[in-house]
């Protein structure tokens, strides 16, 4: 396990200060080069996750990636796994939760989601990245600042203490209109449903399309108060 120690945070402060204007390629080879294969990264096989993965195929292919596999995901979410390995020759491991999506609904006398989705997201997410990352000093997320006041604070390489890992977010000052370009230009494989109107993808009992002159966050857990799964919030507690 990597000691948070205040040495490592003068080099993370460093070297996120180095990177705040490099372009997503360059943060993630300094990430590969300093962490080697103890670096993973989570994706959900988001337009970002893809672009990201493509970069990994051109610089750092071996980099161990998995998939948050809640069993709530879209068919259409994994068929992007299929393509993406397909494509970049990049296999994403799917890391599923302790229970099944039947075996958890008879724990909880039905689907949590519907009672209590910040249970259901702990459960079926950030413990099983806790699972995953296990072993790693670091890990790459697909954020961007200007998704959500929350992520505006992220920073291109910091100490993650709910996991207990080096964050590293290549596209944290990057645009929507970027990474679509890169999807364009590079005919990175994505999600059909961004098509239909979904802008941003979770499980399917959580994400609906959004409407004309909404966030593209806005139909994640559409009703609810709720706007973060938890693995992105800067609250550090482990079940936020």
């Amino acid at each position: 396990m990597l000691q948070p120690t205040p040495e490592l945070f003068a080099e993370l402060e460093e070297a996120s200060q180095k990177l705040e204007s490099a372009d997503p390629a360059e943060i993630i080879r300094w990430g590969a080069e300093r962490f080697g294969l103890k670096l993973t990264m989570g994706t959900a096989f988001g337009p970002e996750g893809c672009v990201i993965l493509y970069l990994l195929s051109q610089i750092a292919p071996k980099t161990p990636v998995f998939n948050l596999d809640t069993g709530y995901q879209f068919q259409e979410t994994l068929d992007v796994r299929d393509r993406i390995r397909e494509k970049f020759g990049i296999d994403v491991e799917l890391l599923k939760p302790e229970h099944t999506v039947e075996q958890y609904e008879q724990l909880h006398g039905g689907p949590l989601y519907k009672t209590n989705p910040t249970q259901c997201c702990f459960d079926r997410k950030i413990k099983v990245l806790q699972r995953g990352a296990a072993g790693k000093h670091a890990w790459i997320s697909a954020i961007r600042r200007d998704q959500s006041p929350d992520r505006a604070k992220a920073s291109i390489v910091g100490w993650d203490k709910k996991f207990g890992l080096v964050k590293i977010n290549p596209l944290a000052n990057q645009t929507k209109s970027w990474v679509w370009r890169m999807i364009t230009e590079h005919e990175i494989p994505y999600n059909v449903l961004h098509d239909q109107g979904y802008t941003s993808i979770g499980c399917w009992p959580c994400t609906r399309a959004v409407m004309a002159g909404e966030d593209e966050r806005a139909g994640r857990w559409s009703g609810t108060a709720k706007t973060e799964c938890g693995l992105h919030t800067m609250d550090d507690s482990p079940n936020a």
